[in-house]
């Protein structure tokens, strides 16, 4: 199958609607837009808000990060340093990025995407899966299950049972 190359700049000023990948030249789909997803992203956004005293954090839902010179993600969620100046489309690493999986994510491309993070130098790397109501920390390389999100050197905590009880809710 044929790919058009596209430059860096072409893809940085247009929209892409779902927003999609930028990866050597070429547009990768994302898959998102499932209730499962979308819940997943507002609860842990509405969470990240509503921890007290991190007026210095902002969360933001599918934010493009200029991951390297040739390759711009979009994260499902990205925690970022408000007291950091960014572009508007950040080179900077934020604290935290949290990917959620839908059924269509094939493994490879995905592994691309968290090693794509992890050598921006992004120190939390953070993947739900929704629908089998597991969480990995991500950061060092390996899938390690945890119960909550936290950033030790920061307020942030985000036990994950609530979320498994809202998207049973959902699902009824």
């Amino acid at each position: 199958m044929a790919t058009t190359q596209i430059s860096l700049e072409e893809y940085l000023r247009t929209d892409y609607e779902p927003d999609c990948d930028y990866v050597d030249g070429e547009l990768e789909e994302r898959n998102a837009g499932e209730l499962q997803h979308s819940a997943t992203i507002g609860f842990l956004v509405g969470k990240l808000l509503a921890i007290p005293d991190l007026s210095h954090l902002e969360a933001l839902p599918v934010l493009r990060l200029r991951v390297s010179t040739t390759r711009v993600r979009v994260a499902d969620v990205a925690v970022l340093e408000t007291k950091i100046p960014y572009k508007a489309v950040p080179s900077r690493p934020p604290i935290a990025v949290i990917e959620v999986l839908s059924p269509e994510d094939r493994m490879s491309p995905f592994l691309g995407r968290l090693d794509d993070y992890r050598a921006m130098g992004i120190a939390h790397v953070w993947v739900i899966d929704p629908m089998r109501r597991k969480a990995y920390d991500c950061s060092n390389g390996d899938w390690q299950p945890v119960e909550k999100l936290a950033i030790t050197d920061r307020p942030v905590e985000i036990p994950l049972d609530p979320l498994w009880k809202k998207l049973e809710e959902l699902l009824r």
